[in-house]
């Protein structure tokens, strides 16, 4: 998956901004305020951070040599991909969805709700 895809699959979820509070060169990716994903180019090449499960987390790190404990994140929570082409296109679209779950989640009741009435989804799904 090259970055301009990653970063329409990252458009692609709802109500998903693009923001750039450090810079042009790292962009933030929110739901309701609350970030999902920071793309840029770090670790030595173009990578994004992830949230993650904690247990999922580690497994993705052991499983995929592109994905590392975040770069500059709380590393328990939050993985760096980089996107390096190998890590399949579904893969990644799969850690995506769960990073946006994992904060539509995390949001205020009636943001979740309202998300889930607005489009039609649940926050383990995360999003289309």
């Amino acid at each position: 998956m090259t970055p301009a895809q990653l970063r329409q699959y990252l458009l692609s979820k709802p109500e998903a901004i693009e923001d750039f509070p450090f810079g042009p060169e790292a962009a933030v990716y929110k739901i309701r305020g609350k970030m999902f994903a920071l793309t840029g180019h770090f670790l030595g090449g173009d990578a994004v951070n992830l949230k993650c499960d904690p247990h999922q987390a580690l497994a993705l790190r052991d499983i995929f040599s592109a994905v590392k404990p975040a770069y500059h994140m709380n590393k328990l929570h939050w993985n760096t991909l980089l996107l390096d082409g190998t890590v399949p296109a579904g893969e990644i679209e799969r850690m995506v969805d769960s990073s946006y779950a994992l904060v539509v989640a995390g949001l205020k009741k009636k943001d979740r709700e309202a998300i889930k009435a607005k489009y039609g989804i649940g926050v383990r799904q995360g999003g289309n």
